[in-house]
């Protein structure tokens, strides 16, 4: 009889790096002909594959490669969302260099700061962004070269010749070798807002981006599959634009790129024409989608989730969704730390689902449970674990495998003594493992002693028929400390006044809660995402306290 040898210990598996070229070159392999689609800055639709964006990738390696860059080394992109940004993201990251995503809509002081902290040898970007490239470049010395995402005849006016992405790897063979180095070597750069000081660097490794990926894979999370065609609305430089890149990657889907083009038709139209069944964006886009759909009276056909998260979600967003066009929301929270996923409110348990679509819906206005991969606590000032009992609010704490231990170029930790990252956020865990953001600690309304959580006051706020979107900033005041103001941008054509909004929040929050005053705004300031920029509303009332 044949003989098995004894255990002797050691890691008896295969030697296999969990490294982000893996995600493309699968999806090449096994999904190749599975479309990638972009819409151009002049409107066009252009279509590719897996397998050709593969190719276009391993191009895009051997030039780096060619002209001296080296694994470690970042490459800077201007960006939005584009097939070619696909390529250069997985092009650079094949080979261990580094990619590291700009907000463009920053000001142009942070931007420098952010390419010089990052020290970047290269940028990349959309030839509209050419104005700004072209001032970076100037003011920081890192910047050795500015290549732009077109074809020769996409490139702006002043531009050196041969600066062109697609004329590069026409020069290159794809013929790179990827992958082979540590999965814990860096794969990709990103900053956080800097709401208080400077942006601060979040380094992610390649493997913290797999296990990502696979954590948001779960059935309970994100789950997409090869049968799905994926809208990216997210923008690619907001912390890896969810994640949605590697995802569709790895799950072989249709991947649809928006490009600029954001307003309500244009989403239509591409959710639409690509049979879109799957797409995440912040609240604000998808509000403007429905006031679209509902004005032309017009229906999703295909369409069957989407994930909602930057911004707590208004429950009349979830039914504009659920009742009107039968579509999933998946209430999402996370932050650039997190990679950024933490948590998804997707399928309810079933104990909660058995009590019927409102009860679901009760619970998918939190920020949902936490997947395999992240877990979390909550805990009061002086860092005791606080019960999960759905009333108790506390400071936020998270861990896991793909979130940060600290910041780039900083060698101290961010953690706590159990190793738990501080989000800054305020929130509740209820009996089911239910996340709910009641607040960031920074948004809190200290009022006569007691907090007031102005996301609450904006949610209920924000489901009032004339409301498109709400804010709630403090305010000083003589006594009290603190009290909330209301700012409201009503939708097109609506008229409202302030005792008209104050009676709709009336019984629904404690009498202390409500707003002293409602003040309704042209258009309501949006951050590079598309997320309520509070900063801007803290400064632009008189004695509201920025931050």
């Amino acid at each position: 009889m044949p003989t098995t040898s004894a255990f002797t210990g050691g890691d008896h598996m295969q030697p296999w790096s969990l490294t982000v070229d893996r995600l493309i070159t699968h999806a090449a392999r096994w999904h190749g002909d599975r479309e990638l689609v972009s819409r151009e800055a002049d409107g066009r639709i252009v279509r590719s594959s897996w397998a050709a964006s593969e190719r276009r990738a391993r191009r895009f390696s051997a030039a780096l490669l060619a002209a001296g860059i080296r694994p470690g080394d970042r490459i800077g992109t201007l960006a939005m969302n584009g097939a070619r940004h696909v390529e250069a993201w997985f092009g650079m990251m094949g080979v261990g260099i580094v990619c590291h995503t700009i907000n463009p809509r920053l000001f142009e002081d942070q931007l420098a700061y952010i390419v010089e902290h990052g020290g970047d040898r290269w940028l990349l970007a959309d030839p509209m962004f050419a104005p700004l490239a072209e001032q970076l470049r100037a003011r920081c010395p890192s910047i050795e070269r500015v290549i732009y995402l077109c074809d020769a005849g996409g490139l702006p006016p002043g531009a050196a010749p041969g600066s062109d992405f697609d004329g590069l790897l026409a020069a290159h063979e794809p013929d790179a070798a990827w992958g082979g180095f540590d999965e814990h070597a860096p794969a990709a750069l990103c900053y956080t807002s800097g709401t208080t000081g400077h942006p601060k660097g979040v380094l992610y490794s390649h493997r913290s981006q797999l296990l990502h990926t696979m954590i948001c894979a779960q059935a309970d999370a994100i789950a997409l599959s090869a049968r799905d065609t994926v809208l990216a609305i997210v923008p690619m430089f907001h912390a890896n634009a969810w994640g949605l890149p590697f995802m569709a990657a790895a799950a072989g889907a249709k991947f649809v790129l928006p490009g600029i083009k954001l307003d309500g038709r244009s989403v239509y139209e591409l959710l639409e024409t690509e049979a879109v069944t799957f797409s995440g964006a912040v609240p604000t886009v998808w509000q403007v989608l429905l006031d679209y759909l509902t004005v032309n009276r017009l229906r999703l056909s295909t369409l069957k989730r989407v994930a909602i998260g930057g911004s707590a979600c208004p429950e009349a967003l979830i039914r504009g969704f659920r009742d009107g066009h039968g579509v999933q929301v998946l209430h999402a929270w996370g932050m650039t730390e997190l990679s950024p996923i933490g948590t998804v409110a997707g399928r309810a348990p079933p104990e909660v689902a058995a009590r019927g679509p409102d009860a679901e819906l009760a619970l998918n206005l939190k920020q949902g449970r936490v997947p395999f991969g992240v877990d979390m606590k909550i805990t009061d000032d002086e860092d005791r674990r606080l019960p999960h009992d759905g009333r108790t609010p506390g400071h936020l704490r998270v861990q896991g495998p793909a979130i940060s231990a600290r910041y780039f170029r900083e060698d101290r930790e961010a953690l706590d003594a159990e190793g738990y990252f501080d989000t800054g956020d305020i929130g509740t865990v209820d009996e089911h493992g239910y996340l709910q953001i009641t607040d960031r600690a920074k948004d809190l309304i200290k009022s006569g002693g007691e907090w007031i959580s102005s996301v609450e006051i904006e949610n209920i706020a924000a489901g009032h028929p004339k409301a498109l979107m709400a804010a709630v900033v403090a305010i000083p005041h003589p006594r009290w400390r603190e009290r909330p103001l209301l700012v409201v941008q009503l939708k097109d054509g609506a008229s409202a006044t302030r005792d008209e909004f104050l009676g709709f929040l009336e019984g629904k929050i404690a009498k202390f809660w409500m707003p002293d005053d409602v003040v309704f705004i042209e258009k309501m300031p949006l951050g590079a995402t598309g997320k309520l920029d509070k900063k801007v509303l803290r400064t632009r009332y008189p004695g509201s306290a920025a931050s």
